[in-house]
């Protein structure tokens, strides 16, 4: 099986090369391939059996001002790569976001509830989910995910590294929840979904269990060997930004049942698990 993985140099297409090593795959980054270019995407999908897309606009607020930009890459891309699919007998793997929902929901989003993205990242990356649907409905993942972080690229886990080093406290948001997910962890469970022959539809990959981003800089600060009493929780609307952000992030892991793959583990066992990956020293096994 020849695997293809576009936007391989950013945070998860790093742990996506990494996790198919010693397996036969093209890792081509932002520079290696416009995913925008329908014929150059054509030449570049030729000769493999699965396509994993973890090329994107991941600039959510700069989306807000340059949305046609956002879509070529997220909608058109995508496109692009679905058709590119369909006319070589290639299966793909579309990675897509939290963000297409409204984010005032109650409980878990299952995969099939109502989307309704409310910034224009949300809009283009669900119009890029329309075009994998409608182009390769037999042969196409949909993979949502939200909340990454990783040792690939920046990342709100790195940030709290960083300021919990250069301040006394650090004010974070309490009012948004969601599950922190390790790009190790969603790279695995792309490549077991997809070595499992799970049915094409749509699945959702994050780290189980949430919190909010109060609660993993606490963690990140315990970690880190520091007092957790330095974060102090504060709302949203202490920090506006130009894309609104989804007050509720939280994925129901329902579509996992069908397919023989388990759901991924805690979002705090994975951070634990990740923190020497990421630059730390073991955390302390407090039990022993």
């Amino acid at each position: 099986m020849r695997w293809l993985v576009t936007g391989a140099g950013g945070m998860l297409g790093t742990d996506l090369v990494a996790a198919l090593g010693g397996r036969d795959v093209s890792a081509l980054t932002r520079s290696d391939l416009d995913v925008t270019d329908a014929d150059t995407v054509l030449a570049a999908v030729r000769g493999h059996d699965v396509v994993v897309n973890a090329a994107a606009w991941t600039a959510v607020d700069d989306a807000e001002a340059h949305e046609p930009e956002a879509f070529a890459v997220n909608a058109s891309g995508p496109a692009a790569l679905a058709r590119a699919c369909a006319a070589t007998g290639a299966r793909l793997v579309q990675i897509s976001t939290d963000y297409v929902f409204s984010g005032d929901a109650a409980q878990p989003y299952a995969e099939d509830a109502v989307t309704g993205p409310r910034s224009a990242y949300g809009r283009t990356k669900l119009a890029g989910e329309w075009a994998v649907r409608a182009m390769l409905p037999d042969r196409s993942w949909i993979v949502r995910t939200a909340w990454l972080y990783g040792a690939g690229g920046p990342n709100f886990v790195a940030t709290m590294r960083r300021l919990e080093a250069q301040r006394d406290t650090v004010a974070v948001v309490d009012d948004q929840v969601g599950q922190p997910t390790w790009t190790a962890d969603l790279a695995a469970q792309v490549l077991a979904m997809v070595d499992a022959g799970a049915p094409p539809g749509t699945y959702h990959a994050t780290n189980g269990g949430a919190t909010t981003w109060y609660g993993l800089a606490r963690l990140v600060f315990e970690l880190a060997g520091a007092d957790p009493d330095r974060v102090l929780a504060t709302t949203t609307a202490a920090f506006p930004r130009p894309a609104p952000r989804p007050a509720w992030s939280v994925l129901g892991h329902q579509a996992w049942a069908a397919t023989g793959v388990r759901p991924m583990r805690g979002w705090d066992q994975a951070l634990r698990a990740a923190w020497p990956a990421l630059g730390g020293p073991l955390p302390v096994d407090r039990a022993g």
